[in-house]
């Protein structure tokens, strides 16, 4: 995601060069056939483009709106794991004792169990941050051409790496056979920590209240992962998406008819005093209709990319650096070697992943 520091008009500009050019190159078309060919009757009347105009200005926003909705609620889920992950390793630490068996076990076992449930929850990060990194066929946004080159500058980092390789160091052999037989892995992990769970609380190192405790944790985090997926699997309804770009491109192409005949009066209106400006004065309207349509066109465009907030785009939930601060913290509460423990994800082109 990117930091607001660092995201330039520069940025903006370079974002939307190929619109820019072919939203000009539709301004001068109209411009050409009224003013070199004589086609003086190739207008419109302003007022009911500026009809149109109000209706996608509307539509446009209800999209944006939305959309926003759609990614603010991802980075709030997030944010929940963030807290929910944190709490796991608390009670982990704290809860898996001697204090209530009848056999103690050693210090190295306990730091053993302890170990097993933090790097099984980095586990279901791990895979989940993979599903919603997994790409959908609504989710378009580095296909468009002006895309390629941040897709290739800052490549998403579960396109790189396969899951099976980036579980390898949180689960046992056996566990990993287990979790990547299934079709959803992150349900998978969450229930294989529910049942030693269980195991631990038939041999006493937990009781029926740290039990009880620690699996509404897991449901919590159930709860925030069926959330997320509801967001991943559920596109911005079509009907809205397809409306809005249908809308925005009449608009767009009616426009450079009605603002180049306002131009054309303008100059008729000035010839008299300023003969070279005034019968030439409808080309400034190419600049002017380029300029609204270039602000129609990205505010439909913004909302676009937000669609989907974990496709992998700067303006995305940063899913992976999220996840690798969770790691941190979790590894940390273990009192591992700082030497072992992977450095938090630095950002890329002032963007976050």
């Amino acid at each position: 995601m990117y930091t607001r520091k660092n995201y330039s008009v520069r940025d903006m500009a370079s974002w939307t060069l190929r619109d820019t050019v072919l939203l000009l190159f539709i301004a001068l078309i109209p411009v050409v056939i009224y003013q070199i060919f004589g086609q003086k009757w190739l207008h419109l009347p302003w007022l009911p483009i500026a009809v149109v105009g109000t209706a996608v200005a509307f539509v446009i926003s209800f999209q944006n709106n939305a959309t926003y909705d759609r990614v603010w609620e991802a980075r709030k889920i997030w944010g929940g794991i963030v807290n929910a992950s944190r709490s796991w390793g608390i009670v982990v630490n704290d809860f898996i004792t001697n204090d209530f068996t009848d056999e103690n076990v050693s210090d190295a076992e306990l730091r053993a169990i302890r170990k097993e449930l933090i790097f099984r929850h980095i586990a279901w990060l791990t895979a989940l941050r993979h599903a919603m990194r997994q790409p959908k066929p609504w989710e378009h946004f580095m296909e468009h051409p002006s895309n390629h080159g941040w897709r290739d500058a800052v490549p998403v980092r579960e396109h790189r790496y396969p899951l099976e390789e980036e579980l390898t160091p949180y689960l046992s052999d056996e566990e990993l056979a287990y979790a990547l037989a299934k079709s959803n892995k992150s349900t998978q992990l969450i229930s294989l920590q529910s049942k030693q769970l269980r195991q631990l609380r038939t041999r006493g190192l937990i009781e029926d209240f740290r039990h009880m405790e620690m699996e509404n944790i897991l449901t919590e985090l159930y709860a925030l992962q069926g959330k997320s997926e509801r967001i991943k699997n559920f596109p911005y309804p079509r009907q809205y998406a397809t409306l809005n770009w249908l809308f925005l491109w009449i608009f767009m192409l009616l426009l450079p008819f009605g603002v180049m005949f306002e131009f054309d009066r303008i100059g008729t209106a000035l010839i008299d005093r300023y003969p070279l400006i005034g019968a030439n004065f409808v080309w400034l309207s190419i600049p002017f209709s380029g300029l609204v349509m270039w602000v129609f066109h990205t505010m439909e465009r913004i909302g676009r990319v937000s669609e989907n907030p974990f496709e992998g785009t700067p303006n995305d939930v940063p899913i992976t650096t999220i996840s690798r601060g969770i790691e941190i913290d979790l590894r940390e509460m273990l009192d591992e070697d700082p030497a072992t423990i992977p450095p938090p994800i630095e950002a890329q082109n002032h963007a976050q992943m």
